[in-house]
């Protein structure tokens, strides 16, 4: 179990300190479950990130929406998922479990595999970062290509409960002053 420390300042509110244990718990949540994801293997990875966009929306049921390719000469897709319910356009994946920053050598590479599959979107998750030009790279040509970095990945497996399970929920309430206006 996580420990917080509460700072015991009088100048800080109930609320002020329950936002700051919260921050201070979702940050060492977040490096814990990144630290995990990198421990796991490629094809559980390849999942994870199937699983994590599904819960997002993406695609249909887990069977319908979409898949892991889990294996060597995928052409540089790791998997593939419908960009909604019907399956009206389907959006490529590519996952890398890393710890160095991501080349921008990575991106035109998988820029590469979407042309293959005449595809126009695709998204790039990794477990590290991604270099500046990177970023710069895919502003730059006409495919629709989101980069997701660590960070942001075990925020949004944190935001849509992917991996995890609540342990308290605390609701903060204050007054709805419009309930005792009389008329």
């Amino acid at each position: 179990m996580l420990q917080v420390e509460l700072i015991n300042n009088t100048d800080q509110t109930p609320e002020e300190a329950l936002e700051y244990a919260y921050q201070k718990l979702h940050s060492e949540l977040s490096k814990e479950l990144l630290d995990i994801v990198k421990s796991c293997s490629p094809d559980f990875f390849e999942n994870l990130v199937i699983d994590l966009l599904i819960t997002m929306g993406y695609g249909g049921s887990r069977r319908e929406a979409g898949q892991a390719m889990g294996k060597s000469g995928d052409g540089g897709i790791d998997g593939i998922i419908n960009e909604d319910k019907l399956g009206l356009d389907v959006i490529y994946l590519q996952a890398k479990r890393w710890e160095n920053t991501v080349p921008v050598k990575e991106i035109r590479d998988f820029t590469g595999a979407l042309a293959s599959k005449k595809a126009k979107k695709g998204i790039f998750i990794t477990t590290s970062s991604f270099s500046k030009s990177a970023y710069t790279f895919i502003e730059q040509v006409e495919y629709k290509i989101i980069l997701i970095d660590g960070e942001r990945l075990a925020d949004l497996m944190i935001e849509h409960n992917v991996g995890l399970s609540a342990v308290s929920t605390y609701h903060v309430k204050i007054i709805d002053s419009d309930y005792f206006e009389e008329n």
